[in-house]
């Protein structure tokens, strides 16, 4: 059973077009008619996890084309080339708005369940408490991806009118972390650690979650009013995650592929992910995902797909000349994720590496937009090397973060190596998860960003389009509309 229902009430599909930061429910009936019972609930908070629609190109975008892992500097002008390129002008830049609208709908949603919920619609306590926790759940997802794109933003925990959002500035980093870390400790309380049916939030997933949101917040602030706040919260960290290992909810898959296997989603390295349907008897009506597309030449979709699309010739989205260069011969995560070469239209071998981790040919939907892969939002073997980092950060066992990596490499093909400090954990991370949007945040958090960036800045900017990468440019721009929706209310963000 997939999460992403097919059915989707139209008070809910509205919120999707909202550009701006209006806490306001959308009508009188949406907000005082349709809760009537539990049934009225669970679709309320169907259509909240509805909101993490774009997520896996979002991060994909943001994340990994920001870091060292991609070069699409671009001869044209797309939106992910300024943030490869770390330009300075990215307040216009739509993957900006998207991040932010799309983050603050799925929080207008979560707030509007929370708001609404209560013994008297919905009796069973312990139906309830699970509503109550997914929404908890998801708003703090959502809330944990604002602080970590834009810094300071708007703290909202209820639904507010148009009127009421215009006096509430940004608030500090520190702020929003105590409602996350609220979030997530009822969601542990309040959730289940399985369910019957794949996709939904659990106690577990919420430990995942605020394990990461620690190691987050331990990481360095930079200077700047970022995701790091040198809050030491790693045996914090080691302590949940623990908890998720010693669950015995999830195992090792031995093969490194079967983990994105179309015919096996919700394996047993899935601890938490956002569901995509591929159903052809429905016309897929948009309940699929782009990702693959968004990776892949247009000139290579042309010659195995029957629809148009993919990345254009101006600016290919392809691994960088440094990462590649990461790769042992052995090694079988770049043989599953990355092509190297294709054939394409005119029968010329085109020498364009690009990631296919999430490509299946002989899952081809009705158009670009709807494959339907599930793509990992928190992974088991990511629980793990989690465990790894904490371990490193705060002085503990070297043999346990060298058993937890050597796992990994065994997975991938890969000798066993000893005394793993940060930098060797780091490179094994981004080959384990490149393509799922982590590269960025880990660099980040583990305080080797600008060494890395500047690093690679010099190995790889052949287009000589990046000057440097600062402090400031740790986090985006705010959106150029929401600075306008009220002169003063917001300062951009240092740099832009």
């Amino acid at each position: 059973m997939k999460r992403k229902f097919l059915i989707i009430l139209a008070i809910f599909g509205m919120w999707a077009c909202e550009d701006d930061l209006i806490q306001a429910p959308i009508s009188s009936s949406s907000s005082l008619n349709f809760y009537q019972d539990a049934d009225d609930f669970e679709q309320a908070v169907n259509a909240t996890y509805n909101a993490l629609d774009g997520y896996a190109v979002r991060h994909f975008m943001l994340s990994d084309i920001r870091s060292d892992l991609i070069y699409s500097p671009g001869t044209g002008v797309r939106d992910w080339n300024p943030v490869n390129n770390f330009e300075n002008t990215l307040s216009t830049n739509v993957l900006m708005s998207e991040a932010w609208d799309a983050n603050f709908n799925g929080i207008l949603r979560a707030n509007t369940v929370l708001d609404k919920i209560d013994e008297s619609l919905v009796p069973d306590a312990d139906v309830r408490n699970r509503l109550i926790g997914e929404a908890k759940f998801l708003r703090a997802l959502f809330y944990f991806d604002l602080v970590r794109w834009f810094g300071k933003v708007p703290l909202l925990d209820h639904v507010v009118t148009p009127t009421e959002a215009l006096e509430i500035p940004r608030s500090a980093v520190a702020d929003v972390y105590e409602l996350i870390e609220a979030d997530l400790t009822d969601a542990i309380s309040d959730l289940p650690e399985s369910y019957s049916v794949q996709g939904r939030a659990t106690s577990l997933a919420a430990k995942a979650l605020l394990a990461k949101v620690y190691l987050t917040k331990s990481g360095p602030s930079y200077g700047i009013e970022g995701p790091g706040l040198d809050a030491n919260m790693y045996s914090e960290a080691l302590t949940l995650l623990n908890d998720v290992i010693n669950s015995g909810q999830f195992s090792w898959v031995n093969d490194y592929a079967s983990i994105f296997s179309y015919d096996n989603e919700g394996n047993s390295d899935i601890v938490f992910d956002e569901q995509n349907i591929n159903d052809l008897s429905t016309g897929d009506r948009g309940i699929g995902t782009i990702l693959p597309t968004s990776m892949y030449d247009e000139a290579y979709g042309r010659t195995v797909t029957p629809f148009a699309g993919g990345v254009p010739g101006d600016s290919p989205i392809r691994p960088s000349e440094s990462f590649l260069a990461t790769f042992d011969e052995a090694d079988v995560r770049d043989d599953f994720a990355i092509l190297p070469f294709y054939i394409d239209d005119n029968n010329n071998q085109v020498n364009n590496p690009q990631f296919v981790k999430f490509l299946d040919l002989n899952k081809l939907p009705a158009d670009r937009f709807n494959w339907g892969i599930n793509f990992p939002i928190i992974r088991y073997t990511d629980v793990l090397m989690m465990k790894a980092e904490a371990l490193l950060q705060s002085g503990g066992s070297q043999t346990d973060v060298d058993a937890i990596v050597n796992m990994v490499r065994e997975r991938a093909g890969l000798d066993a190596v000893s005394n793993v400090d940060l930098d060797m954990l780091l490179e094994e991370r981004a080959k384990e998860f490149m393509a799922e949007g982590l590269r960025w945040h880990d660099l980040v958090r583990t305080g080797k960003v600008l060494e890395v960036m500047n690093a690679w800045e010099v190995e790889d900017d052949a287009s000589e389009k990046i000057d440097g990468v600062n402090a400031y440019e740790i986090i985006y721009a705010i959106p150029l509309d929401q600075l306008d929706v009220k002169e003063g209310l917001y300062e951009q963000n240092e740099g832009y």
